[in-house]
């Protein structure tokens, strides 16, 4: 009874485990993005600060500009219309797919206020020695308004 309650246990995590897989979205600064190899179906967020003077916005809400952390730059393309917040020189995390060289954004996400980048993009700036702000960046939701604004 005990072997066969062992086998449903595992066989039921390892389902678990597969229905999440693609579920489970993966964060890269650009150097890592850079450094490691994925597959172009798998969706990715990457994060770090966009590049000064490389937004080119095109027609139909089409942009392009980069992402750095420092060290990397990642090219990134999206269509649709960027946050309002999004700006050069400020956080971001792009969320998409990495398609020859190149990442395809299929959502944008940009600081919601002078205090808040996101942890993952706080982290590797660090990581990178980039981090130019405090020890503690403001975390969502913490600004009093329970919208998280």
């Amino acid at each position: 009874m005990l072997v066969l309650g062992g086998v449903l246990l595992a066989a039921s995590a390892l389902l678990i485990s597969f229905a999440f897989r693609d579920a489970i979205v993966f964060f890269f600064s650009p150097t890592e993005l850079i450094a490691e190899q994925r597959r172009p179906d798998q969706l990715l967020r990457v994060g770090g600060l966009v590049v000064e003077g490389s937004l080119v916005r095109g027609e139909s809400e089409t942009a392009t500009f980069q992402i750095t952390d420092g060290n990397g730059i990642v090219d990134v393309s999206f269509k649709g219309v960027l946050p309002d917040l999004f700006a050069e020189g400020q956080g971001v995390v792009a969320e998409g797919y990495l398609r020859a060289g190149a990442f395809e954004a299929t959502e944008v996400l940009a600081k919601h206020d002078e205090n808040y980048i996101p942890r993952e993009v706080v982290d590797a700036l660090k990581e990178q020695g980039q981090w130019q702000g405090d020890d503690t960046p403001a975390e969502a939701g913490t600004s009093g308004d329970p919208y998280g604004g």
